[in-house]
């Protein structure tokens, strides 16, 4: 896992300290990379996590941070919230100084860091929060697809609300630019998905399509961005539909995430958009019933690693 000192660096957080995370991390040992990896997390945790794995951490590089309390995989501690948050805090202010390239995130417990008295929706809000961006966009990329949220972690009843022709104004554009500078497409074709069942049908099943949705791709399009839609969701994932797009847009999480994660799980990236800092992370969450067993697949995170990596040498 080492490199030359001239390689990139990329900071990896380890993450929730009872879950997979610190697992995970442990793999990038055995793997090949462009870069210099730099796995944030607390030392002590991460070698206990190995012994209990049979592995060794001597070629794994760790910044450390300490953990708030002792942890036992598999098993949550709301004391350690903070320490959770303090990855984060030390990966981004890394991106921010120019330390790190990017940084790439192992999966945290939303819950837990909320029962901490840290009020958290996820690393995307919350890195939008500290970087003082007032929009990004989560995407998550793998077996071809590239799909974008125009909501993310929202309750169902408050998603129409939040569909606005200035919200999803600045969401299609950010998808756009982003294609261009982080993934090198000079013309993005992007489909962007209906919110009602069948897009509306017509205004029957609701008319957001056609006051809201329509509008906006309509006056995208006369800016130049190759927009199609607004479409059924239920076909908008087929083999035809698909063919020769290079990003797809849900109005909302399940809509479009359920699809990727079929497709898939075990090799998905999420990629924040619009972000200041470049930010990967794993498309899975904390697994605690299989914490410390040895059996986390770590697909999703080296596949993290390599798409910031690839973008990296890309600018």
């Amino acid at each position: 896992m080492k490199r030359e000192a001239r390689a990139p660096v990329i900071a990896v957080t380890s993450g929730e300290p009872a879950g997979i995370g610190p697992d995970i991390c442990l793999s990038l040992v055995d793997a090949d990379f462009p870069a210099r990896l730099m796995v944030v997390g607390d030392r002590s945790l991460i070698a206990s996590r190995a012994k209990q794995l049979g592995k060794k951490i001597d070629n794994l590089d760790i910044l450390h941070v300490p953990l708030c309390t002792p942890c036992q995989a598999g098993h949550l501690d709301a004391r350690n919230a903070a320490y959770v948050i303090a990855l984060l805090d030390r990966a981004l202010a890394g991106c921010q100084s120019g330390e790190f390239a990017a940084m790439v995130t192992a999966p945290v417990h939303k819950g837990i860091i909320n029962d901490g008295g840290i009020p958290f929706t996820g690393h995307t809000e919350y890195l939008a929060d500290q970087t003082a961006t007032r929009r990004v966009v989560m995407m998550l990329a793998g077996a071809g697809l590239r799909v974008a949220l125009a909501t993310t972690h929202l309750s169902l009843k408050d998603v129409p609300a939040a569909i606005t022709r200035d919200a999803l104004t600045t969401t299609l554009r950010i998808v756009d630019a982003d294609l261009r500078s982080k993934f090198g497409i000079a013309k993005p074709r992007i489909l962007v998905a209906g919110l009602n069942p069948h897009a509306g049908e017509g205004g029957y099943l609701g008319r957001e399509e056609i006051e809201i949705i329509a509008p906006v791709i309509d006056a995208l399009r006369a800016e130049g961005l190759d927009l199609v839609g607004p479409l059924p969701a239920d076909t908008l994932f087929t083999r035809n539909v698909l063919a020769g797009s290079d990003a797809q847009v849900a109005m909302y999480h399940d809509q479009g995430l359920a699809v990727l994660k079929y497709a898939a799980f075990e090799e998905g990236v999420n990629i924040t958009l619009g972000l200041p800092i470049l930010r990967t992370s794993v498309d899975h969450g904390t697994a605690l019933d299989i914490a410390g067993t040895g059996r986390a697949d770590p697909a999703s995170l080296f596949a993290a690693v390599r798409m910031a990596a690839e973008i990296v040498a890309r600018r």
